[in-house]
């Protein structure tokens, strides 16, 4: 969507003052995704590696195996506005199910095979899902939970047998017809609902419209260095279960006609990503500041499999500069930090192209999009004051409403300000910088500190591979801060090792910000989007609190 305008754009002002919104009537996300690419019978979409074999498929073949399923889902009663659940990994049939449902009006529920029979429980009957499309693996997590969940009267099973009551998926669109016409619907439609980390109580359904297909566009073309360009092939870890996945790579690359690659790998795996980097070309890859932590001791390799990255996006959560310098060195890739979430995906960044960056911010506003600081009266706040991080609505990127939900959907804005619960301030060059989410702020000696700077500092130090900050209550400081610890490998939690952590610290930052308290573990909590969960470290902080008391 920016296209026309990088040429003749010299600053990202220009870039940014001259977009405009140009949106039809009517579309549909399976037509901008795959059907208009798929015109073009030989145009790459997708990479399957399983190890011994690769296939590869065009477009023009994804758009035929959904116009089969949609043909099958339709002949067994589903319609406009029905739900189908996609319990499945990175696999090929996983953006066949989206774009066979969303040609039919149907709302996808893309769900992480990492639940288990709660969450899946939880979310079949919040959403009230009436098909579901799963593989062999996750087969018996389904048979268990089917009779808690009365709405659900179709089981599709992708690979092996299909247990009685369910439907063998290449059966089922081996006679289906390839033929099928893709319903064009107002973009405020919904298309999927896509549910929030439920680090507090019951996760939220966000409700996605269609428009969506081109509320990510121009963010993603600015984050992955004005992609695409010749020979771009994208990448990512990311589950497809989650809207940075979905969204950044599924919508985000097809939306643009870009091949993704999809492999199995159980678990991020350093040096895999690597290897099938380099062995596909992949150009373009979408990680987490965890990932790049992961993959910092294996940056010698990069040479070794040729990789010959182009743009990276990193996302998630805040990157420090320090650990992006060290990406910048391995990958020598365009690196732009960006900020969404699963309310607003994709509406900050940096821009390093039209030298529209700062290492460490999660930027400005990308082309589209407003943001700004604000405080609980909805009030604008000056440069380096730190408050709400805020989007202005309507937005074509933004949730349509958290499913069934009013109370919460009216919760999350301030007037015409959705509040994402991240807390930042603005510099005075108009870049804003992440102070954590809202409950992970420090208040130590009269002073508000963001965990992110320290934690960077921390992991400066070379016997440190993850490490997460948490602020626990103090009678005097009314509370102290305390960094937990995942040491890299061959170095031991010595308290001569502590005190050098913390020297390295104070050395970098004020006084009031170095962790007076260490905890030396062999993991952090994390959820499956790979945010570490600072709220049961405080928990756990809590409660060994109250023991001694």
């Amino acid at each position: 969507m920016l296209r026309q305008l990088i040429e003749p754009a010299q600053t990202y002002a220009d870039l940014y003052d001259g977009f405009r919104w140009d949106l039809p009537p009517l579309s549909n996300i399976a037509y901008e995704i795959c059907d208009r690419h798929a015109e073009d019978p030989d145009c790459l979409a997708l990479i399957h590696d399983v190890g011994e074999e690769v296939k590869y498929y065009s477009f023009r073949e994804i758009q035929l195996l959904a116009n089969r399923f949609a043909n099958a889902l339709t002949s067994l009663g589903l319609s406009r506005g029905d739900r189908l659940m996609v319990y499945l990994p990175q696999h090929p049939v996983t953006a066949i199910a989206h774009v066979a449902a969303w040609k039919m009006g149907l709302i996808t529920i893309p769900t992480s095979i990492l639940f288990g029979v709660d969450g899946l429980e939880y979310r079949l009957n919040n959403a009230q899902v009436s098909a579901l499309v799963t593989d062999s693996q996750n087969m018996s997590k389904i048979l268990e939970v089917r009779s808690q969940a009365p709405s659900l009267k179709h089981i599709f099973v992708i690979d092996g047998p299909a247990p009685a009551g369910t439907h063998a998926f290449d059966e089922v669109i081996g006679r289906s017809s390839d033929q099928f016409e893709t319903l064009m619907l107002p973009l405020d439609t919904p298309a999927m609902i896509n549910y929030t980390s439920g680090t507090t109580g019951w996760p939220k359904g966000t409700l996605q419209g269609h428009r969506i297909a081109f509320g990510h566009a121009p963010g993603l073309e600015v984050l992955f260095d004005f992609f695409p360009q010749e020979g771009d092939r994208m990448w990512s870890p990311a589950d497809w279960a989650w809207l940075g996945g979905i969204g950044n790579t599924l919508i985000g690359g097809w939306f643009h006609g870009v091949p993704l690659l999809v492999f199995p790998m159980a678990g991020f795996d350093p040096e895999l990503t690597l290897r099938m980097m380099g062995r596909h070309k992949i150009r373009n890859a979408f990680l987490t500041p965890t990932m790049f932590k992961l993959l910092r001791p294996f940056g010698h390799l990069v040479e070794q499999y040729g990789v010959r990255l182009r743009s990276i996006i990193s996302g998630s959560e805040a990157v420090g500069a320090d650990l992006l310098h060290s990406m910048l060195e391995i990958f020598k890739a365009s690196i732009n930090e960006g900020f969404g979430q699963t309310e607003a995906n994709v509406v900050m960044g940096n821009c390093q192209r039209l030298d529209h960056s700062r290492i460490g911010s999660i930027g400005t506003a990308l082309p589209g999009h407003e943001v700004a600081i604000i405080d609980d009266d909805g009030n604008l706040l000056p440069p380096n004051e730190i408050g709400h991080l805020a989007i202005r609505s309507p937005d074509p990127v933004m949730m349509l409403e958290y499913w069934n939900d009013p109370e919460a959907t009216a919760k999350k804005f301030i007037g015409d300000w959705m509040i994402t619960g991240d807390l930042a301030h603005m510099d005075q060059d108009g870049f804003y910088w992440f102070q954590g989410r809202g409950d992970d702020v420090i208040t130590s000696s009269g002073y508000r500190i963001g965990p992110a700077e320290i934690e960077d500092a921390i992991l400066r130090h070379p016997a440190v591979k993850l490490t997460a900050v948490i602020g626990v209550p103090d009678p005097e400081r009314t509370e102290i801060i305390r960094a937990y610890i995942v040491l890299s490998e061959g170095f031991e939690g010595t308290e001569a090792l502590a005190d050098e952590i913390r020297r390295s610290v104070r050395d970098r930052l004020a006084k009031h910000e170095y962790p007076r308290q260490l905890r030396f573990v062999s993991s952090l909590p994390m959820t499956t989007t790979g945010k570490i969960l600072r709220r049961e470290l405080r928990e756990e902080a809590k409660a060994e609190l109250a023991a001694k008391s």
